[in-house]
């Protein structure tokens, strides 16, 4: 059971829809809205590719790392977590124990239509971003599913709806 202070965390795959819903949910709550993504570039000064460039994978995981575990001891945020967040079990623990995690599950075919022209994501950078997508999703499905309070599909509908149904839940405990 969370407080109704509790922090609000969005996980799920890249594409899902995390930073633009987690904007309309900090708006509708008049709370901060923070992205782990943007705070890691806005720490080292570097964007998101070049830190997978010159550090690799692993280097910007634990980056990451140490974002999500300062970000999710700030009280009352909406926090827009990277898709690959869920890889590291001491994240999994500091969203699950301090906020409502809510899942933003999306199709690969919708994450397909919404990264198509977006050359800031360094693990899509491959000859077949749909196997890739596919290979991500099967192994993070069930990180996202084991720490959600609360799973909303996105596919096909408007950000403010789905906006709406996790403030729904939210509100209701």
């Amino acid at each position: 059971m969370y407080r109704p202070s509790a922090s609000l965390f969005l996980v799920g795959p890249m594409g899902a829809g995390k930073s633009t819903i987690g904007r309309l949910l900090a708006q509708s709550l008049s709370r901060p809205f923070v992205d782990s993504d943007k705070e890691i570039e806005t720490r080292t000064g570097a964007s998101i590719p070049l830190i997978f460039e010159k550090e690799g994978e692993a280097g910007f995981r634990l980056r990451e790392r140490q974002v999500i575990e300062d970000l999710t001891l700030r009280e009352g945020i909406v926090l827009a977590t990277g898709g690959g967040a869920v890889l590291a079990a001491e994240n999994r623990a500091c969203l699950s124990t301090r906020g409502f995690v809510v899942y933003l599950e999306t199709s690969v075919d919708e994450q397909l239509r919404r990264t198509a022209r977006d050359s800031n994501r360094p693990l899509l950078q491959t000859a077949d971003p749909r196997a890739r997508l596919t290979e991500l999703l099967q192994t993070r499905d069930p990180l996202y599913r084991e720490i959600a309070d609360f799973v909303v599909h996105t596919d096909g509908r408007q950000s403010r709806r789905v906006a709406a149904l996790i403030l729904d839940h939210y509100e209701r405990g």
